[in-house]
C-alpha cells in the first residue's frame, strides 16, 4: 500500500475511482456540516456568535459544490453502503452532563465540525507529481486551507464562556467525535489502497 494517492496516470491526476471514493466521502461529512448548520440556524440573527454560524453553513456548502464539479466520478457499487454508514455516523447522540437539547445540538455541531476539519485531511493524500491545475487536486487542497480558517471558528465556540460549564463533557464528546471520524476516514483510504499510517 502506498501513503498517496495513484499511480497518477501521464498528465498527473488521480485515478477516477479514488476521486469518486474520496470524494463521496468528503460531500457526505461536509454535507452533513451544512445541513445541521442549516437547521440549527434560526430565521433572525440576535447573537454575534450566530454570523459565524451563518458564514460556516456558507463555507461547508461550497466545499460540497466544488467537490461535486472538480471530481472525475466513476461507477462505485460499494457506496450505496458506505454513503449509508457514513449518514449514520454524523448523526447527533446524546451528551452525557448536557440536559438542554439546544446546547446539546450546539456541542454536537461543534465537536462534529472540528473533528472534520481538524482530522480529514485530503490534501496530504496528494503525491509531489499531482497536476497542480488539475481541478481535483485543486479541490483537495482548496478544501484543506478552508478548513484551518473554519478550525480556528470552531476553537473559538468551544472555549467560549457559553461551554465554560460544561467543559469535562464537551472534552468527553469532542474526543469521541475525533476518534470516530478518523476510524472512518483510515478505512475510506484503505478501502482504495492508500497506508493511512503513512499518509499521516
Amino acid at each position: 500500500m502506498s501513503g498517496f494517492l495513484g499511480p497518477l496516470d501521464s498528465d498527473g491526476r488521480v485515478p477516477p475511482g479514488q476521486q469518486t471514493r474520496i470524494a463521496a466521502f468528503l460531500i457526505s461529512a461536509y454535507g452533513a456540516l451544512a445541513r445541521q448548520f442549516a437547521f440549527t440556524l434560526p430565521v433572525r440573527l440576535d447573537a454575534a456568535w450566530q454570523t459565524e454560524l451563518n458564514a460556516q453553513f456558507y463555507r461547508e456548502t461550497e466545499i460540497v459544490s466544488l467537490l461535486m464539479r472538480a471530481t472525475s466520478w466513476a461507477p462505485d457499487f460499494a457506496l450505496g453502503y458506505m454513503v449509508a454508514s457514513w449518514e449514520t455516523a454524523w448523526l447527533p447522540a446524546p451528551i452525557d452532563g448536557i440536559s438542554d437539547p439546544r446546547l446539546g445540538q450546539a456541542v454536537h455541531l461543534a465537536t462534529l465540525a472540528h473533528a472534520v476539519h481538524a482530522g480529514i485531511r485530503p490534501a496530504a493524500l496528494l503525491p509531489i507529481e499531482a497536476n497542480a491545475q488539475d481541478p481535483f487536486v485543486m479541490a483537495l487542497r482548496r478544501i484543506e486551507f478552508e478548513s484551518s480558517r473554519l478550525l480556528q471558528a470552531q476553537i473559538l465556540l468551544l472555549k467560549g464562556t457559553d461551554l465554560a460549564p460544561h467543559r469535562d463533557a464537551l472534552t468527553a464528546a469532542l474526543e469521541q467525535r475525533h476518534a470516530a471520524v478518523r476510524k472512518l476516514w483510515r478505512e475510506v483510504q484503505a478501502s482504495i489502497g492508500i497506508d493511512a499510517a503513512g499518509s499521516e
